[in-house]
């Protein structure tokens, strides 16, 4: 059986013929060896044909589809033309070596050839890539080179743009910096506090809220020039004015030490680095939902923005979220309890991440478990909704929350829930339904132009009509009435047929009966 090679060069696709092979007996030893002088590989391989690429954009295309394992079309017509054409019901006298497993089982679906890739064709194929720039004619040298850089810096830089996980990327850094960001402001709040009550001890009492802590701390600065004429500016502040009155109170009867204008200073620039960060971390906190509803509507309509993207980031990406069991999305971020009891042979963790759902909060303790099992469920499902479904819409997301709630009731007041499937198919009626609504109503706006315009035709047709009829039936009223008459004897004459044909047949069967009894005597 003869072997062709099929070898994807940055340059063109060529296809080389094995003609040695009955000698050699597929030995890899053999090849290996003869791999290296071309004298002996030429006497193994030659060029059968060969078939260049029409330009850079078509080399990376076709490069982009062997990495994929699809066989393009003009892969499909070089190899219809140059490889011997098989007779129908007639086993093929040759293969297809190729380097990719992929490929030559779709090349096989497709066009029947049978392919097969081993170690002693990918030896082949080694000995091809060495000597590939001897076997091809009128090629100078370096253009192979040039060919293979091109196409490597255009394949790696669309592998760069294409990437299937940059879109949640921005998702998992939003969530790190939001998570730092607490934490750096916590701590940097707690120390204003400590800063500032060196001054000001009493205020630590009356303002509770950090970020409003330090916008009075930075408003007061100096408490002894504190007086009712900053009542104002601490009510705005404040938001009460009795918290305004206390804290003036408070400052006339401080027991804090003074500081000196440079300490006042940086107590004051401090709390506005305070204020800045926790301003900034508002708006990426608006930046991260408005993101997480552009990537994952469904799931943060389920689960919410935060534990969303804590999900997300957890898992890696969208796509490892979304090809995780609902088993394991259930336990995700509880990877140390879970491996503690396993080595313990203790009891496995309940639940991870999405423990800050408030589904989890509002479950009962007997029921926290079940509740968790089933929202990691719902949970998977949206999350592969929002990865492989190409529109953007969170009806399903919705409809999902509304069985969760549910199933809190089903838990608490016996309620049974809807079934999933009747659910889904509302979901999806629902996705359709916004769709068609602008084509309806164009089309509605038209039809109703149209059917305006008929109905006056119809009634103006009907109005001709019933004038017609009027004037027939004025003309021809006496005819009419006869054939009416006439009509009503016809009847009358059935009527009478019919009564008579019963009495008829109850004779028959009084004759009968008495010929019966007449027999039996």
């Amino acid at each position: 059986m003869a072997l062709y090679v099929l070898y994807e060069s940055a340059s063109g696709y060529g296809l080389f013929l094995a003609h040695g092979i009955d000698e050699i007996g597929q030995n890899t030893e053999a090849v290996r060896s003869s791999v290296d002088d071309l004298n002996r590989f030429g006497k193994v391989v030659k060029l059968a044909a060969f078939s260049p690429y029409e330009s850079a954009l078509d080399a990376l295309n076709q490069c982009n589809a062997v990495s994929e394992g699809q066989m393009t079309d003009e892969l499909r017509n070089f190899l219809e033309l140059t490889l011997p054409k098989v007779k129908e019901g007639k086993k093929p006298k040759f293969s297809l070596g190729v380097a990719e497993p992929k490929l030559g089982s779709h090349i096989y679906e497709v066009t029947k050839i049978p392919c097969q890739s081993n170690e002693f064709v990918l030896e082949l194929l080694r000995g091809v890539r060495l000597h590939f720039d001897r076997f091809i004619e009128n090629l100078k040298p370096g253009d192979l080179e040039k060919a293979q850089l091109g196409l490597g810096h255009s394949y790696s830089r669309a592998k760069v743009k294409f990437n299937v996980n940059r879109v949640d990327n921005m998702v998992i850094q939003a969530i790190f910096l939001l998570d730092t960001l607490d934490k750096d402001i916590n701590s940097f709040a707690m120390r204003v506090r400590e800063w500032y009550s060196w001054h000001f001890p009493e205020l630590v009492k009356i303002v509770n809220d950090n970020y409003l802590y330090a916008k009075v701390a930075k408003y007061v600065e100096d408490k002894s020039q504190l007086s009712e004429d900053n009542l104002s500016g601490l009510t705005d502040i404040v938001g009460d004015e009795d918290k305004a009155k206390e804290i003036i109170e408070a400052a006339k009867a401080s027991m804090g030490q003074d500081l000196s204008p440079i300490d006042l200073i940086n107590v004051k620039q401090f709390a506005q680095r305070v204020m800045d960060l926790a301003e900034y971390r508002k708006k990426l906190y608006d930046y991260l939902v408005a993101k997480m509803n552009d990537i994952a509507p469904n799931l943060a309509a389920l689960i919410g923005e935060v534990v969303g993207a804590r999900l997300i980031s957890h898992a890696g990406s969208l796509t490892n979220l979304a090809k995780c069991p609902s088993s394991t999305l259930q336990i995700l971020g509880a990877e140390k309890a879970l491996f503690r009891a396993l080595k313990t042979r203790g009891n496995t963790p309940k639940y991870g991440l999405i423990f800050h759902s408030s589904f989890i909060g509002r479950a009962s303790a007997r029921n926290k478990g079940r509740m968790a099992r089933y929202l990691a469920n719902k949970c998977s499902i949206a999350s592969r909704i929002d990865c492989f479904l190409e529109k953007n819409t969170t009806a399903f997301g919705e409809k999902l929350r509304q069985q969760v709630e549910e199933r809190l009731d089903f838990y608490d007041k016996g309620v049974a829930p809807r079934k999933n499937i009747d659910v889904m198919k509302s979901a999806i009626e629902s996705v359709d339904g916004k769709e068609d609504e602008p084509a309806v109503a164009a089309v509605n706006g038209e039809e109703n132009e149209e059917t305006k315009t008929e109905k006056k035709k119809k009634k103006e047709k009907r109005k001709l009509d019933g004038e017609e009829e009027q004037e027939k039936n004025d003309v021809n009223g006496s005819n009419v009435e006869d054939g009416t008459a006439k009509k009503k004897k016809k009847k009358k004459s059935k009527d009478e047929i019919m009564e008579d044909v019963p009495a008829v047949s109850e004779g028959k069967k009084k004759k009968k009966k008495k010929s019966r009894t007449e027999d039996s005597e």
